[in-house]
């Protein structure tokens, strides 16, 4: 019986058989593969940046170009080391690539895109009409690389410094999104959620962005040395192009779809530039009208790339997932039971000539339930917007724990110890239940994306898992800890979200429309434990359609009605309120 193929031993026999190549390949073989490699190295940042963070770029060819042309310049210009030039080079992107994605960055929709088209094309012509660059002609003459005395000025020499900087760099960017700062790289799609988990969004788009440039000018030093002549033509728009095309062809969302786009994309290229002018009878670039349709197809049938389709012929090795214990994360103060937590004091939110809230006034305080209330359209999840500052208010004040928030974002209130869920599901459902939960105690962490890189994390990691654990089995959802958020029906999605407020170790928990979706069974748990919360001293402000479920857990009732405060008291005084029946049954007639 042949042994089964799994993915390790895979991926060992890739590497055996890569290792091979430089050995036993004809020489134009091992050309075509070292070009793999340095077009895998820029795609692989652009699954960061696109697959993952969600932010098209077009551009990625200046930033080889940034490479390729500071070692080429440095070297032959200044006799320097072309180890002393990659440092240099590698400083000048995270310069270029800082100031271009603080401009960049801020744009959205199809901006966002046709801004790196704009500084793509713009370093393209600044390679070629600077004199000092070479102009058009380019540089010649850039000297081979030394690596531990030994000259490496042959393709199949340099084969390996090629194939093992693209290693390395997947290594540390799978060991990077299996963390803390990885889950927050990939919720970036969802930035209200993100930034109301106390993310700061622009900041990852700019870690990703530059990682990415980072990935591409090393791309660009080795190329510089491997071809030891450098002009302006490889790093063009087009290339930009084609680059984003392998990452997308691959798998823009899987780290090796980069090497698998990069593999395929090179060698259909090739093959197509021999047999097209042969069919066709003329000479041209037929191979970009081939690649064209195939962008096409691709986005029609395979939106994930080539890559996950590959993988489901590969059989997977079934492991048994746990969470391994770890020491608790340290705890807030826990704040005694009847203080004020929040104040909410005549709070307008208008949208254009819409006012939606008016006047808006209520307190919530420690050990407490209250609920807000009222029929669709009344402005309660806008008042909750405004609480938690996704939306600021118009006029009015609001404090939590006593510090004036309204003129604070969202991330600087989650700081404070206030967390929330929303009325429509926000969960990135392609990660496992336990990685959404665990986004919720991100604050909690304080490891970076250069020690998550180098697992340098893993005690952080450790007791960041087993606190969203702890709040899945408090939750009744310890059964789905390892199953895709996705995968869920909706009610236990809701209940995800809580679990996942609650690992911010939050004072105040905003909940909206929580029961929505559960069954009665559900529903049952859902108010034990928030009772079981509110015993422990955490105030809770939740919206609610459900009447039974309201009436059966609040301590106190605000209805709302048209944006405004119609009335407030007990659960049985609101029950019987006249007010409040005309705003729901539109009136009772004796």
């Amino acid at each position: 019986m042949m042994p089964m193929i799994t993915p390790s031993r895979a991926l060992i026999g890739f590497l055996l058989a890569l290792s091979l190549v430089p050995v036993f390949a004809a020489q134009f073989t091992v050309t075509l593969v070292n070009y793999i490699g340095l077009y895998a190295l820029v795609a692989l940042g652009l699954v960061l940046l696109t697959g993952i963070g969600g932010l098209t770029s077009f551009g990625q060819a200046a930033f080889v170009g940034l490479g390729a042309y500071a070692t080429a310049y440095l070297t032959t210009r200044h006799g320097m080391s072309p180890w002393g030039t990659l440092i240099v080079g590698m400083a000048i992107t995270t310069a270029v690539s800082l100031a271009l994605g603080f401009i960049t960055l801020r744009l959205s929709g199809h901006f966002l895109p046709l801004g790196t088209i704009a500084w793509g094309i713009s370093l393209y012509f600044l390679f070629g009409n600077l004199e000092a660059l070479g102009g058009h002609g380019g540089i010649d003459g850039i000297p081979p690389v030394d690596l531990f005395g030994l000259e490496l000025g042959s393709s199949r020499g340099f084969f390996y410094v090629i194939w093992a900087t693209l290693l390395a760099a997947i290594v540390t960017t799978q060991n990077m999104l299996d963390s803390r700062e990885g889950r927050a790289m990939r919720c970036l799609r969802s930035m209200t959620m993100t930034e109301a988990m106390g993310i700061n969004t622009l900041w990852y788009r700019m870690v990703l962005f530059m990682i990415a440039a980072q990935f591409a000018c090393v791309s660009g030093w080795l190329y510089a040395h491997l071809q030891r002549f450098v002009n302006p033509t490889p790093f063009s728009l087009g290339h930009g192009i084609e680059y984003l095309f392998m990452a997308v062809l691959g798998g823009a969302a899987a780290v090796w779809g980069a090497v698998f786009g990069a593999t395929a994309v090179t060698f259909l290229k090739e093959w197509l530039q021999d047999v097209l002018p042969k069919l066709l009878g003329v000479a041209g670039n037929f191979e970009m009208v081939v690649f064209g349709l195939l962008t096409i197809l691709v986005l029609h049938r395979a939106r994930d790339g080539l890559w996950p389709i590959l993988m489901r012929f590969i059989p997977q090795r079934e492991q048994v997932k746990t969470v391994e214990p770890a020491l608790p994360l340290p705890r807030r103060d826990v704040l005694a039971c009847g203080s004020e937590v929040l104040k909410v004091v005549k709070v307008t939110k208008r949208f254009g000539g819409l006012v939606a809230n008016n006047s808006m006034s209520l307190s919530v305080r420690a050990g407490e339930v209250m609920a807000l209330i009222g029929p669709n359209g009344a402005g309660k999840s806008t008042l909750f917007n405004c609480i938690s500052g996704v939306n600021p208010p118009t006029t009015g004040e609001i404090r939590f724990m006593g510090q004036r928030i309204d003129a604070l974002n969202s991330r600087e209130i989650a700081k404070l110890g206030m967390s929330r869920t929303f009325q429509h599901v926000r969960l990135n459902q392609d990660m496992t239940v336990l990685e959404n939960a665990a986004i919720g105690a991100h604050l909690r962490g304080r490891k970076n994306f250069v020690q998550s890189a180098w697992r340098l994390d893993r005690e952080e990691e450790r007791r960041l898992l087993w606190e969203a654990a702890h709040q899945l089995q408090r939750c009744g959802l310890g059964e789905h800890l390892f199953d895709a958020a996705g995968s869920l029906p909706l009610g236990k999605q809701r209940i995800v979200e809580i679990a996942r407020a609650l690992c911010s170790d939050p004072t105040l928990l905003l909940l909206d429309e929580p029961a929505a979706g559960l069954r009665h069974l559900e529903k049952k748990a859902l108010a034990e434990l928030l009772a079981k919360l509110r015993a422990e001293g955490m105030a809770i402000l939740l919206v609610e359609h459900d009447m039974d479920f309201v009436m059966g857990l609040a301590d106190r009732v605000v209805v709302m009605e048209f944006g405004e405060h119609l009335a407030e008291g007990l659960p049985q005084e609101i029950q019987t309120n006249p007010k409040v029946l005309e705003a729901y049954l539109g009136g009772v007639e004796a």
